[in-house]
């Protein structure tokens, strides 16, 4: 893999591109075409978790949920150990034989597309969670994260990166074809759908809901926890649940953080009134015949 030298002269960090298979980027030195082939094959337990989302969706809001939910809202019991680690990522090089050997339940996440997953899910085998956020916030969210990870093309300006989102041309292609495709299959899985405008409105309701899926018995006390210790503000400030140990060679710190704002409308600072009309003529016109909606504002949250 091609290296190149930071800004600073000194730590030599990989040149990451990202690499089509089978329809989907992958991202060069993180994942492996060979390796996201196999995982169809990976044989599943029914204790086993699977959180999906395309990327800056509320990934590891729910990654520190669940991990809660594991030791009934007790923080300290997975405070020695990152987020990334408790609940790793499927796609990442090296991970059918950690998925392998793992005790139950494992806990697992993943932005890949639907065609790529264990085959094991469409029998009713282990459980899914979906996690979706409006498209036009992941798309804000989705350009800071572009310019503080090394492993992601830095974009020229948001305009640009608009145009590459439309296109599909990311890690996580196109959001309209990931959602579209999971939604459309959840019948053959134990499948949960939430959102992260429902987190921000109702993070006790979202947790219950978690909770009863996955056979959790938790009391009023319990879930208190739970929330208490997923809200944004106390996981931006948890280094062991925001990310900011990862390293420099995937994340620079100095330029962003991983858990940015947390909030809903950010986009309205962003789009213009043409890219917001474009945006939504795509919109009706992708998903027109899927029975979802989003909040796209947080002054929806009063009347939704």
């Amino acid at each position: 893999m091609a290296e190149i030298v930071n800004e600073s002269g000194g730590q030599m960090i990989p040149d990451y591109k990202l690499v089509p298979h089978k329809g989907f980027n992958l991202i060069s030195g993180i994942h492996s075409p060979e390796e996201v082939e196999q995982i169809q094959n990976w044989k599943i337990r029914d204790t086993d978790i699977f959180v999906i989302t395309y990327p800056k969706s509320g990934t590891i809001w729910l990654q520190q949920i669940l991990s809660l939910i594991e030791v009934k809202g007790d923080a300290t019991a997975i405070n020695d150990q990152l987020t990334s680690e408790r609940i790793p990522w499927i796609e990442l090089m090296g991970s059918e034989e950690k998925f392998v050997s793992a005790p139950s339940p494992r806990i697992r996440v993943t932005h890949l597309q639907y065609k790529f997953m264990p085959l094991g899910l469409k029998k009713k085998k282990g459980k899914v969670i979906y996690v979706a956020r409006n498209p036009k916030d992941v798309l804000v969210s989705y350009f800071h994260f572009h310019k503080y990870a090394t492993m992601l093309e830095t974009p020229k300006d948001f305009d640009t990166f608009f145009e590459k989102f439309m296109e599909g041309n990311v890690y996580g292609n196109c959001w309209f074809e990931h959602i579209k495709t999971w939604y459309s299959h959840k019948d053959e899985m134990n499948f949960l759908y939430v959102t992260y405008e429902d987190m921000i409105k109702d993070l006790w309701s979202v947790v219950e809901k978690v909770s009863l899926f996955l056979g959790k018995t938790l009391t009023p006390q319990q879930v208190n926890k739970v929330v208490e210790h997923s809200t944004f503000k106390n996981m931006k400030d948890n280094p062991w649940a925001n990310y900011q140990m990862i390293p420099r060679s995937l994340l620079n710190h100095q330029h962003g953080t991983f858990l940015r704002k947390g909030t809903i409308g950010d986009w309205k600072n962003y789009f213009t009134v043409a890219q917001n009309e474009r945006f939504d003529r795509a919109y009706q016109q992708e998903m027109k015949d899927v029975p979802l909606s989003f909040i796209w504002d947080m002054s929806d949250l009063v009347t939704s």
